[in-house]
């Protein structure tokens, strides 16, 4: 819907695929008005930018954006469809805050031990019980993928209608180029991203504040019971290493962001990051080739703010 205070209001349906970017419309008496486009708040960008300024690994995406300017700062292969790992989950958490309230307390299925070997949890169990807002520390902090499935149980009755709920949430933000299979990032051949939908999807989720807060915790501790009401002690740290001593360039502070790794994604990274004027960036890489490329590739990315 566009329009103005006071002048008339058209509709103008978001397109999967749209022929046009932008949109004119002239009523019957020939009086010109223009509808705003779905994008007028985004950065766009339809190819590189930059991409020579760092050193990606080969194969992989990034994507740097001014978010109050709408600048495109960097961009490199931004609309490459890659495995996102578990940058899954902050679409994960974005739905869960979206349909979902903090103190809803969401019980473990025997689904949480069903996961590949290796996977990392939290130690959920069948019948422990968490809040919403337990969980979601649970899910961006250490990235628990037992977590995961909880609030996606929890959120829509099951991991399959959760997913759904995924990708609308998705094709309602442009992310056109995204498709989810599962709420964790445990990788699939139909699971995959783009650097650009990842910022698509980081733009949205930080409108929540309980989001901002969670992904900048270097650590967390929380209290919740098992299945017969004991309690049990959750002791967790960040896996983003700027929240545990990684130095960010100077006059870049990382406010907090999301982590991602598995053997067919390599390693992944979504950051908030402000400059010396408060202002906010989203920056984004997928596919590093090591997590100590990745964390050097994305410095030299942030970088890129003060030149």
């Amino acid at each position: 819907m566009a329009g103005g205070c006071g002048k008339p209001q058209y509709d103008m349906p978001y397109v999967v695929n749209p022929q046009v970017s932008a949109f004119r419309i002239v009523d019957i008496q020939e009086e010109a008005r223009t509808a705003q486009p779905f994008a007028t708040d985004l950065c766009v960008a339809s190819s590189d930018v930059n991409a020579g300024d760092v050193e990606l690994s080969e194969g992989s995406g990034a994507v740097l954006f001014d978010l109050n300017r709408k600048r495109v700062l960097y961009a490199n292969n931004l609309h490459e469809r890659l495995y996102p790992a578990s940058l899954t989950k902050i679409m994960t958490a974005l739905v869960a805050l979206k349909h979902g309230s903090a103190e809803t307390v969401l019980t473990a299925s025997a689904n949480v031990t069903n996961l590949e070997s290796g996977a990392t949890t939290c130690g959920l169990k069948e019948g422990d019980q968490m809040t919403l807002a337990q969980a979601l520390h649970a899910l961006l902090i250490p990235s628990a993928n037992d977590a995961a499935v909880m609030i996606a149980e929890g959120i829509a009755g099951s991991v399959e209608a959760f997913v759904e709920m995924m990708n609308e949430e998705a094709l309602s933000l442009g992310a056109t180029n995204t498709h989810f299979v599962n709420p964790h990032g445990l990788s699939h051949e139909e699971h995959y991203t783009t650097a650009y939908d990842i910022y698509l999807i980081m733009n949205e989720a930080i409108k929540y504040d309980m989001f901002n807060e969670i992904i900048g915790m270097a650590e967390y501790t929380t209290v919740y019971n098992d299945r017969s009401g004991n309690a049990k002690e959750l002791n967790v740290k960040n896996s983003n290493a700027y929240l545990s001593g990684a130095e960010s360039p100077s006059g870049v502070t990382v406010v907090g962001g999301k982590t991602g790794t598995t053997s067919a994604a390599r390693n992944c990274l979504a950051l908030l990051v402000r400059d010396t004027g408060g202002n906010p960036y989203i920056s984004v890489i997928l596919r590093a080739e090591t997590r100590d490329v990745l964390y050097e590739q994305m410095t030299q990315l942030l970088s890129e703010i003060s030149n």
